[in-house]
C-alpha cells in the first residue's frame, strides 16, 4: 500500500489497544449507544440494548429516519474502531 511508507502510517501502527484514541472512541461509542437506545425506546418502549444491534427486526425502527441516522453514526464509530485495530497488523 502506498501510505505504508508515510509518517502518518507509523502513528496508526502504534499500540491501539492501550491508546488514548481507543479510550476516546470507546466513550464515543458508549454515548452513541445510549443515544440510539433512548431514541429507539421512544419508538419501541421495551427495546433492549441487544435489540438495537438488530433494528431490522423492528419495522418501526427501520422506517424512522432519526433512528437510522443515529444508528449510522454508531456504525461509523464501530467501523473506525475496527479499522484502527486492524491497521496496526500491517
Amino acid at each position: 500500500m502506498e501510505f505504508e511508507n508515510s509518517k502518518n502510517f507509523s502513528l496508526i501502527k502504534m499500540n491501539f489497544e492501550n491508546s488514548s484514541i481507543k479510550k476516546i472512541l470507546d466513550k464515543m461509542i458508549q454515548h452513541q449507544e445510549t443515544k440510539v437506545l433512548k431514541i429507539g425506546r421512544e419508538i419501541v418502549p421495551d427495546l433492549t440494548s441487544e435489540d438495537i444491534r438488530n433494528p431490522q427486526d423492528f419495522p418501526e425502527l427501520h422506517k424512522d429516519t432519526i433512528f437510522n441516522y443515529e444508528d449510522g453514526i454508531l456504525t461509523g464509530y464501530h467501523s473506525v474502531k475496527i479499522a484502527l485495530s486492524k491497521a496496526r497488523k500491517f
